[in-house]
């Protein structure tokens, strides 16, 4: 069985696009450990998965009363 390439990662805009965050927010999960990042030369780029583990691990909304 052929192993499954992961689905590529997101540039700091892209990520900040989709989740709707801005750039100093993303840098502080980063820093914070909350977010991976990689480097690739110059650029930060956030894998998806990562992306979605973040997105995943944030704590519930809760309910107005």
């Amino acid at each position: 069985m052929e192993a499954q390439l992961d689905d590529g990662a997101f540039s700091i805009d892209a990520f900040c696009e989709w989740a709707g965050i801005g750039r100093t927010a993303t840098y502080e999960e980063i820093n914070n450990g909350k977010l991976c990042a990689k480097k690739r030369g110059g650029r930060t780029l956030i894998p998806k998965q990562s992306a979605r583990d973040w997105l995943a691990n944030l704590r519930a909304a809760k309910a107005a009363a």
